[in-house]
């Protein structure tokens, strides 16, 4: 659990570092700072690009693109159990782009955990598995 825990975290960071309703991420960053500093937003682009691909390859090749499509289904569907419950409320841009955010977290944190998930529970390794 602290292990997937760890990944959904950090998929989290790094999407909240890329965007987020707040001044604090590298979006807001460019737009105000990245023409006087051109050499740092390049190599922080290329760390966050990093950081993407890193997941995202992970992602697709665990679930797939069918899996994402059902686990933001699954989350979807939570947030609007939610809604209709009244313990949620949409009204503010800002906590939708907040959900949003824990949403593709989850996708990327449940991709990278996959093949663990599935050892676990099947015994069986990947084929591009290496002993942990």
């Amino acid at each position: 659990m602290i292990g997937f825990l760890t990944r959904w975290f950090f998929a989290f960071a790094l999407l909240a570092l890329t965007f987020n309703p707040t001044q604090y991420n590298y979006v807001a960053w460019v737009g105000t700072y990245g023409s006087i500093n051109l050499s740092v937003a390049v190599l922080l682009a290329l760390i966050l690009a990093v950081g993407y691909i890193i997941y995202l390859r992970a992602t697709l090749r665990s679930i797939g693109a069918f899996g994402m499509a059902l686990v933001l289904a699954l989350v979807g569907a939570g947030v609007w159990v939610l809604y209709d419950l009244g313990v949620l409320h949409l009204n503010s841009p800002h906590v939708n782009v907040w959900l949003a955010l824990f949403a593709l977290s989850l996708v990327l944190g449940i991709g990278l955990s996959w093949s663990h998930v599935r050892r676990a529970l099947s015994g069986q390794s990947d084929v591009d598995d290496i002993d942990d």
